[in-house]
């Protein structure tokens, strides 16, 4: 299934998209995508419920804003240089471990709103990411049960403020939670549908110049490990958001660099998951 947002920022509601095209509203079903909806086995009950339903669901039109695919979680975990390539080109050593930092949740916004240029920022970076959503709580994971663990799989995009990050006195988080600075979405697609995350093309274009295009195999840590690593040192809780890293192509590893200004257009998407379209604007 792939499952989607709609409507209003902070007032969206639920929506499925059949494998014909059809985009249908399932507010009806009467459970947005929480965590709630996941911890209660939410996917296979929505299925089960459309078969019965699907001919009474309205249709959702082509214009309507797409949200953030899941309804704010309880965090976002993202891990850090875990792409080969993109450590390389920061010159930076392959991690032994999963470097782990936060993104705050206020962060979330839907895959094709504007991104937000922070007050005196100068160096707004982009990131595309595969996202893994929890569909169960998890702690002290198995690394062969760590997919029985995740629900599905999205398209982020881990916008970071470079100097806030690095220069300004440690903790990466400060630079990576500006509101807007994690699009999510268009879809969450279930894991029946995604037969191999650890081999996905992902992709993003700035204003017409692509500028990351590499594959999940490259990966330093897998999806199963990553779950796996996380959940020894926290609980993961049914719709919690994992951020895997980023490929070679950011900003901060061009030469010269390059950071976003207001104007430019962000575009990416990863295999069998979706496309977003951010536009950059000043903060007003």
């Amino acid at each position: 299934m792939k499952l989607f947002r709609f409507g209003p920022a902070d007032h969206e509601h639920p929506g499925v998209l059949l494998p014909t095209g059809q985009r249908l509203d399932v507010t009806h079903f009467g459970e947005d995508y929480d965590e709630s909806f996941f911890a209660s086995n939410g996917p296979e009950r929505l299925a089960h419920w459309l078969t019965a339903h699907a001919q009474h669901c309205p249709d959702v039109g082509p214009d309507v804003r797409f949200g953030p695919c899941v309804k704010r979680p309880s965090k976002i975990i993202c891990v850090g240089l875990n792409y080969a390539k993109h450590a390389a080109e920061t010159n930076a050593p392959t991690p032994a471990e999963p470097i782990l930092f936060f993104k705050s949740t206020t962060a979330l916004c839907g895959p094709n709103d504007n991104v937000v240029i922070p007050k005196r920022s100068e160096k707004t970076d982009w990131e595309v990411e595969l996202a893994i959503i929890i569909g169960k709580k998890a702690l002290y994971v198995e690394l062969d049960e760590a997919m029985d663990y995740i629900a599905g799989y999205a398209v982020h995009n881990d916008y970071s403020e470079r100097a806030f990050q690095l220069e300004r006195g440690g903790q990466w988080v400060k630079g990576k939670s500006a509101d807007t600075f994690a699009p999510l979405g268009p879809y969450l697609v279930t894991k029946d549908e995604v037969p191999n995350p650890n081999d996905l093309r992902l992709w993003l274009r700035l204003n017409d110049q692509q500028l990351q295009d590499s594959n999940t195999n490259d990966m330093i840590f897998n999806v199963p490990t990553l779950v796996s690593y996380i959940s020894q040192f926290m609980t993961l809780l049914p719709g919690d958001v994992i951020s895997t890293g980023t490929p070679a192509g950011v900003g901060m590893g061009l030469s010269p660099q390059r950071f976003l200004k207001p104007g430019d257009v962000v575009e990416l998407g990863i295999e069998g998951l979706g496309e977003q379209r951010q536009q950059a604007v000043a903060f007003v």
